[in-house]
């Protein structure tokens, strides 16, 4: 997320990152909301300069500063996210758009991004 921001900020973000950028609704804010901060307020550390260790340290301050199981928990949200869920529609949606509708194994949306990044 935090080179995403970083790629926004010189407006070398891809096309295809642009409409979801910051929305609540996708994997950046529902992390933005589990450790509570706000995306724009992260965007304003990344623009200040800060590291990933620096932004990672204003989140936990700032925020919340998960512990082993929180973060065991965001893991596995993370890596289903997509899967028979919230974000199932607008995977559908994309693979269509894409002309992927045929790979069933695109299931969440890290199989789907590396998919669309040639991974």
């Amino acid at each position: 997320m935090i080179d995403k921001i970083r790629l926004h900020l010189r407006e070398e973000l891809a096309e295809e990152y642009r409409p979801n950028f910051g929305l609540s609704a996708g994997l950046d804010g529902h992390l933005c909301g589990f450790l509570g901060v706000s995306h724009s307020d992260l965007i304003q550390q990344v623009r200040l300069g800060k590291t990933d260790d620096e932004i990672a340290e204003w989140c936990f301050s700032n925020g919340l500063r998960p512990n082993s199981i929180q973060r065991r928990i965001w893991n596995g949200f993370a890596e289903k996210f997509g899967w028979r869920d919230v974000a199932a529609p607008f995977m559908e949606r994309v693979k269509i758009e894409e002309g992927l509708v045929h790979r069933d194994d695109l299931v969440t949306a890290f199989d789907l991004m590396d998919a669309l990044e040639g991974r």
